[in-house]
């Protein structure tokens, strides 16, 4: 998977929710905590995070907040 020294990170337009979102670089598909820039950082493959928001958009993981 490529890799760049300065990622383009955005948030979702829907993401004013007092911080509790993700932050997703599509120029390497990944993901990370928005409130947790230096941690972890998640890679995923565009055919797999495609997936992961169809999946959401349909429902498909549920509406409950996770605890």
């Amino acid at each position: 998977m490529p890799r760049t020294e300065s990622p383009a990170w955005f948030k979702s337009s829907y993401s004013n929710n007092g911080g509790q979102c993700i932050e997703v670089a599509t120029d390497l598909t990944a993901i990370r905590d928005s409130k947790d820039p230096h941690g972890p950082v998640l890679n995923a493959s565009p055919t797999s995070f495609a997936a992961f928001v169809a999946g959401v958009k349909t429902g498909k993981f549920g509406t409950s907040e996770l605890r």
